[in-house]
């Protein structure tokens, strides 16, 4: 998060996520949101950049689909140099109304131009052997901020087929590594879960989409899962659902959580296994390990 950066000069960033690195008998995948715009963890800090990154929409608006590229492959080069491997960008989320909540971090165009983004975004972290990450899906739509609620989406199953998966099925097929899903309700495809607890949501993912990699929560201490669950910790059914990483700032308890899972039998061996040997084949990808 930004508090991580706050304050530090290139040298000590890198210096605290190599002493991270360093402790670890597998390296790890460090990342934060770098989207460019309203979101921007490292370079809101001068001495970590010389200026932050625009908004995807104000970086296309002067310099079209070239200046997306090459201002991607900046976001990517910045993060590398600072000792990060995966980047929580580019939006893929399909926003045209300016008074949607996602609107001023989604690249505000329709469907098909919001995949030409998120291609664009992907072949430029790839370029950089930089991971990405597209998010929100299923693609948030007009709905509220999950920061602080549950958001309950109506919308019908085709709507997302013939909108919002689109900028996701372009992102996975230009070799994105990992989606990150969100916490909205989507009643036509799971309507007793939030999509990042649903099993459902994730065999559309998985079955439909044909995606074979990475997929992680949003953060778990968002009010949206908060108020779901009345305040029962979420990993073992995030995990459970199909999510291979599960975001938190909540780091102890959530881990507590998750093991506790594990040493009683509600998260499997085999469950396990199966997220472990895609973060594995990952990193091996990645040149990490």
């Amino acid at each position: 998060m930004a508090s991580n950066f706050q304050g530090k000069t290139t040298a000590q960033v890198q210096s605290m996520l190599k002493s991270y690195q360093n402790v670890s008998k597998t390296k790890m995948i460090l990342c934060c949101d770098e989207e460019g715009g309203t979101v921007v963890r490292i370079s809101k800090y001068p001495a970590l950049a010389p200026t932050p990154f625009r908004s995807p929409q104000s970086v296309f608006k002067k310099s079209g689909m070239d200046g997306i590229y090459n201002d991607t492959v900046k976001k990517a080069q910045l993060l590398k140099k600072l000792g990060l491997n995966l980047n929580l960008a580019p939006v893929s989320d399909v926003s045209t109304n300016p008074s949607d909540f996602i609107f001023d971090r989604s690249f505000g165009k329709n469907a098909s131009q919001t995949a030409e983004f998120v291609k664009t975004s992907v072949n430029a972290y790839n370029s950089e052997n930089l991971s990405c990450t597209l998010k929100h899906f299923p693609g948030y739509g007009n709905n509220v901020d999950t920061h602080t609620g549950i958001a309950y989406d109506k919308r019908s199953l085709s709507t997302f087929e013939k909108s919002d998966f689109i900028p996701f099925q372009a992102g996975i097929q230009a070799g994105a590594p990992v989606i990150l899903v969100s916490h909205n309700i989507v009643d036509s495809m799971d309507p007793a879960y939030p999509a990042s607890l649903s099993a459902k949501v994730h065999g559309i993912l998985r079955n439909q989409l044909k995606f074979t990699g990475i997929v992680m929560t949003d953060d778990l201490i968002m009010d949206a899962i908060r108020d779901f669950t009345a305040g029962k910790n979420p990993c073992v059914t995030a995990f459970n659902a199909g999510n291979d990483i599960l975001l938190s700032s909540n780091i102890a308890e959530d881990f507590n959580a998750l093991y506790a899972g594990v040493q009683n039998g509600s998260v499997s061996e085999a469950r396990l296994n199966e997220s472990v040997l895609r973060i594995l084949a990952w990193k091996y990808k990645m040149g990490i390990i």
